[in-house]
């Protein structure tokens, strides 16, 4: 049905065999405070891959515990976590899409009480509560830096095609990069992209070239305008592509222009793709094929992001191909793949309507 979803796209010396990402979503299966890789977690990525979706990014994996978003999130802190990742590098690989993972730090916005911050940030919880962040020492920033580096050192044992730092959704990477949150006056605030360039010339030191490096980067940082200078340093400094999300939600300034056909965050990747060279992705409540392959067409993007369609239907990309019915996430109020993902309401209609048009 396509004209370019289901084209190939060739990121440094890796072939990925269409334009469909599933971007990184946390799993629920990981047991608290492990940040250990389970046999439902690589289930999951196996069923993502064998839905034929050309890249897949696994979810957010934290550098170190203090660090954490969640209690139950991935880690690559300590070598043993590394057996784990490599059985869903396999999983994913034996299907024939490219897999990488997302490197992550949560900063003031992380689950530890005393959260670190480029500087001093008051972050109101979604409880209303206050959390002030402790502004990072040079120590701090060193030790974190070093903790993102031997992270993706161990996703490179691994055998991840690549990484993704995670520089958006509040996060760490996001702090430095936001001047409304990181007001340092030493180097790392007169250059806020100092300190994700300085982990990826490490990260460089320690892989082959054909290891790939990309980001997540917040596209209003607080400005699009912003956002965009940052893209431009990273890529000078290496990155290999950027995956365009929100940034710093509470400090940010959306724009798009008037009667644009997609919403704001895919602007935001169109317009960053015009001041780079390297692939630019979008994303965001991208849910059937003809939308995905109109971002594609008329934003000129690279790559889409397929997150709920994929998680309601493993199988989008291989469905959207042969022109079936892909179904639908219903957008339920607290979301069943969280807790109970066989009781997904989507899920459930979407196998329903596959059985009858099989009858």
């Amino acid at each position: 049905m396509s004209k370019k979803l289901f084209t190939g796209l060739k990121i440094k010396n890796k072939e990925i065999k269409n334009r469909i990402f599933v971007p990184p979503m946390i799993t629920p299966f990981a047991p608290q405070d492990s940040g250990y890789v389970v046999e439902k977690t690589v289930d999951s990525y196996r069923r993502m891959a064998q839905g034929q979706n050309g890249l897949i990014i696994v979810e957010a994996t934290c550098v170190n515990f203090h660090g954490r978003l969640g209690r139950r999130q991935l880690g690559l802190w300590e070598d043993e976590q590394i057996a784990g990742h490599k059985q869903i590098v396999e999983a994913v690989q034996q299907e024939g899409s490219v897999v990488f993972v997302q490197i992550h730090h949560a900063g003031v916005v992380g689950i530890a009480d005393d959260a670190l911050c480029p500087s001093e940030y008051t972050h109101v919880k979604a409880d209303g509560s206050e959390k002030i962040g402790r502004p990072m020492t040079a120590e701090d920033i060193k030790n974190v830096q070093d903790a993102f580096v031997s992270a993706s050192l161990r996703a490179y044992q691994a055998g991840y095609d690549g990484i993704e730092l995670h520089g958006c959704h509040n996060y760490l990477i996001c702090q430095f990069l936001n001047k409304k949150v990181n007001q340092r006056q030493d180097q790392y605030g007169l250059k806020r992209t100092l300190f994700v360039e300085e982990i990826i010339a490490r990260i460089r030191e320690k892989v082959d070239d054909d290891f790939i490096i990309g980001i997540r980067l917040g596209g209003f940082e607080p400005t699009l305008e912003d956002a965009a200078t940052n893209a431009v340093q990273l890529e000078k400094a290496g990155i290999d592509f950027f995956d365009i999300s929100y940034g710093f939600r509470r400090e940010q300034e959306v724009e798009m222009p008037e009667n644009y056909p997609f919403w704001d965050i895919i602007y935001a990747a169109e317009y960053i793709k015009t001041k780079v060279n390297v692939p630019v992705f979008a994303a965001n409540f991208i849910m059937d094929p003809d939308t995905a392959e109109a971002i594609l067409t008329k934003a000129k993007v690279d790559m889409v992001g397929v997150a709920r369609g994929v998680m309601v239907n493993y199988d989008w990309a291989k469905e959207a191909q042969a022109g079936l019915d892909v179904g639908r996430c219903l957008r339920c109020a607290v979301c069943m793949l969280y807790s109970d993902p066989e009781k997904c309401p989507g899920r459930i209609l979407h196998k329903r309507n596959r059985e009858k048009a099989l009858t």
